[in-house]
């Protein structure tokens, strides 16, 4: 589904990722792990076209999309959620789902005007999607919630509602654990799970909870220094020296267990 082919983006001297080169394939959870500045944000911003590349090539079913803007990457199922949600507050949750796909009518001043029953239509079944989307995800009862209000998990659970809107592929999910509390994380869990069976969905997920990790994932892609380290099933790569070396330095390697491994969390 994605292929990144030696790919770097430099601030100034500092290479935020420095020649990463890896794949994704179609109908996995891919997990995306390393310790904290390994580049992992930046890859995913670079894929999704939030910033553009130094230097390499980024491409998605085959084709080259290396730049190619967040919206148009929008229209072609590329989405990216950020470690920090990015929801309407002031709006309801459902209200939240409905704005999500483009080309509404309504969007146009001539269109209020002469088109208002196809606008209604056309907002009847979005409602209605938007009711699906709340009902899989297990939080129907908030559909009338201001956004602003809902807890760290219940935005998250948001955010990946809004993948749901549309016609997603490939979803990338920054931290999706960050700040939400266990039984919430189980539910988001529940939710790219049945997303990916279901529905067919290709994921990337970041996360520093090598249980969830553990549970979604297969393969597990390791990041330090803006590069790939390894790669492979993630009870490998807890044992991986180079990955422990990584995140808790030459000292304390030697320190680690093959059944202690969750320490690298």
């Amino acid at each position: 589904m994605i292929r990144v082919e030696d790919l770097h983006r430099h601030f100034g001297g500092f290479r935020a990722v420095d020649g990463a080169s890896l794949s994704i394939r179609d109908g996995s959870i891919t997990g995306l792990i390393g310790p904290n500045g390994a580049g992992k944000s930046t890859l995913f911003n670079v894929i999704a076209g939030v910033l553009p590349p130094t230097s390499g090539r980024v491409y998605m079913d085959g084709e080259d999309i290396t730049g190619l803007p967040p919206h148009t990457l929008f229209h072609r199922g590329l989405l990216r959620t950020f470690q920090l949600a990015h929801e309407f507050a002031s709006m309801t949750v459902r209200e939240n789902l409905m704005m999500v796909p483009g080309g509404q009518t309504g969007e146009t001043i001539w269109s209020t005007w002469f088109k208002r029953g196809q606008i209604q239509r056309e907002e009847a079944e979005l409602r209605r999607c938007a009711d699906e989307v709340l009902e899989f995800l297990t939080i129907r009862h908030l559909a009338d919630e201001k956004a602003g209000n809902l807890s760290g998990g219940q935005k998250k659970l948001l955010e990946l509602g809004r993948t749901m809107m549309v016609d997603a592929k490939v979803v990338f999910l920054d931290e999706v654990g960050a700040g939400v509390n266990r039984t919430l994380l189980g539910t988001i869990g529940d939710a790219i799970m049945r997303l990916n069976k279901e529905r067919g969905y290709t994921f990337c997920v970041i996360e520093h909870d090598m249980d969830f990790i553990a549970r979604l994932c297969d393969p597990v892609i390791v990041m330090a220094e803006g590069k790939v380290l390894a790669e492979g099933a993630s009870d490998e790569i807890m044992q991986n020296e180079d990955v422990i070396e990584a995140y808790l330095g030459t000292g304390l390697k030697n320190r680690v267990k093959a059944g202690q491994a969750e320490v690298i969390a």
